[in-house]
């Protein structure tokens, strides 16, 4: 059965490189009870981790501030929003391309925002520079076979 209500839960953390994985594991936790599947909480978590890394790595760059994550599910749809308050995206659309990276000397791939594209269902990304990112994601999990 489906519980209709909504949950929430949030919380924020230091942009140390170890808290993305923590931030992974409390997603991972809090929506155990929906009995994803193995694919679809691999695509969560590599998006979470990938907004994330975003937040430590650009939004932060060589400072320390405080990375936001808020995770909610209504029936079988998740949504998780990862947001800072750091130096901002100058052209989000330029950011979104694929193999995009404002830091190729750090061996930067540029691909985190088309894999989260890619894993999760929507995807939409506000910024403003010197004002920080929000990344908001959406994914329908299906129902298990026989349920």
């Amino acid at each position: 059965m489906i519980r209709e209500q909504e949950q929430e839960m949030s919380m924020r953390f230091d942009s140390y490189p170890e808290n993305e994985q923590f931030a992974r594991m409390v997603v991972t936790a809090f929506l155990m009870d929906l009995n994803p599947t193995v694919d679809e909480m691999a695509d969560v978590k590599t998006a979470v981790s990938e907004a994330v890394t975003n937040a430590i790595i650009h939004g932060y760059e060589d400072c320390v501030g405080q990375v936001s994550l808020t995770c909610r599910k209504h029936g079988k749809d998740v949504m998780v929003t990862v947001s800072d308050q750091g130096k901002g995206i100058a052209d989000v659309e330029r950011a979104r391309e694929p193999f995009f990276t404002t830091k190729p000397e750090a061996e930067r791939s540029g691909m985190g925002f088309c894999f989260m594209e890619a894993f999760m269902d929507e995807v939409h990304i506000t910024s403003a520079e010197g004002r920080g990112t929000s990344v908001e994601m959406k994914k329908h999990l299906h129902l298990p076979a026989g349920e």
